[in-house]
């Protein structure tokens, strides 16, 4: 299945980055059509379905919060 996402571009240190707007996901490249391909790896990577080779551990945690 495909879906439409939308990129931020903006250049930085020597380097194009681009950041998905609707899922917390970004890559670079040295030009925009790179930067834009590898942002299309990086969110394919994301939605790939997990392969644990092992059933993970579930444990709790504590950790104090500060109320604002």
């Amino acid at each position: 299945m495909k879906r439409e996402f939308k990129a931020s571009l903006w250049h930085e240190d020597g380097w194009v980055i681009a950041q998905c707007l609707e899922v917390d996901v970004a890559s670079q490249g040295r030009s925009e059509e790179e930067a834009l391909a590898n942002l299309q790896e990086a969110l394919a990577l994301h939605f790939e379905a997990p392969r644990a080779t092992e059933t993970p551990r579930i444990r709790p945690i504590e950790v104090e919060v500060s109320a604002t």
